[in-house]
C-alpha cells in the first residue's frame, strides 16, 4: 500500500483498542496514539467517531483523502489486508472462517467477564462469573495444548483474547486463580499471551493500576 500515517484514537482502558495496538505491534507498523477522556469526549472525536466510542484509526496517506476507520475488528482486518509481516488468519478458507467464529465468541467472554468485574451486588456477581466460566469451559474444548489458540503462532484469535485474560492477571490471586481451575489449556494459553511482547506493550505500566481505580470509582464488589 502507498506510504501512510497511522493514527490510533485509544483509551488506556479500553480492550477493543487493545486488539487494535497489538496487531499493530505484531505487524511492526509504525503508529502514533491518542488517548480521549470518554467521560469528556472532544469535539474533534465526536466528529471522527460515528458511535462515539474507541478505537478510531486515522490513515493518511500521500495524494489520498484521509480516512477514518472504527470498530476493532474491522481496523484489524483492514491491518491484516495492507500492513506486511506475518499473516494473523490461517491461509485457507474453512480454518479463517472458524477463526473468525470463535473472534465473535471472544467478544462475547469479554461482556461476561466485563459485567462480572463491574459487579456491584453478590447476585449479579455470582451469575456473571458462572457464565464466564461456562465460556472458558468451552474454550477449553477447542484451543489448541500450546502455547497459542491455534499452536505454534500467534494469531488474530489471540490478539482478541489477550486484553481479556489480562484483567485476571492482576486481580488478586485469591480470586483469579479459582476461576480458571481445571482448565489447563485455558491457563496455559493465558499464560503465554501475558508473556507475549505485543500484549505487554498494549496497555501503558500503569494499566493495573488505572483499571483497579476503575473498579473503585465504580465501586465493584471486587473491590469491597
Amino acid at each position: 500500500m502507498p506510504d501512510s500515517h497511522l493514527t490510533l484514537i485509544s483509551h488506556p482502558l479500553c480492550p477493543f483498542v487493545q486488539r487494535a495496538a497489538i496487531v499493530l505491534l505484531e505487524k511492526g507498523v509504525s503508529f502514533e496514539r491518542i488517548d480521549v477522556d470518554l467521560t469528556d469526549k472532544p469535539d474533534w472525536f465526536l466528529a471522527l467517531s460515528p458511535t462515539g466510542k474507541v478505537p478510531l484509526l486515522k490513515v493518511e496517506q500521500e495524494n489520498t483523502e484521509n480516512a477514518t476507520l472504527f470498530e476493532s475488528m474491522v481496523i484489524c482486518e483492514y491491518l491484516e489486508e495492507t500492513q506486511s509481516g506475518r499473516k494473523l488468519y490461517a491461509e485457507d478458507a474453512l480454518s479463517r472462517a472458524q477463526q473468525r467464529a470463535w473472534i465473535e465468541y471472544g467478544t462475547a467472554t469479554l461482556t461476561e467477564a466485563w459485567q462480572f468485574l463491574n459487579a456491584k451486588d453478590r447476585t449479579t456477581s455470582d451469575a456473571r462469573l458462572a457464565a464466564f466460566r461456562e465460556k472458558l469451559e468451552r474454550l477449553e474444548e477447542v484451543v489448541a495444548a500450546e502455547p497459542f489458540f491455534s499452536g505454534d503462532a500467534f494469531g488474530m484469535v489471540d490478539a482478541v483474547y489477550a486484553p481479556v485474560f489480562r484483567y485476571f492477571d492482576i486481580l488478586d490471586p485469591e480470586i483469579s486463580q479459582p476461576i480458571f481451575e481445571g482448565l489447563p489449556r485455558v491457563t496455559a494459553w493465558k499464560k503465554a499471551l501475558a508473556a507475549r511482547e505485543s500484549v505487554i506493550a498494549a496497555v501503558g505500566g500503569d494499566y493495573a493500576e488505572r483499571f483497579h481505580q476503575h473498579l473503585r470509582q465504580h465501586k465493584a464488589l471486587l473491590v469491597d
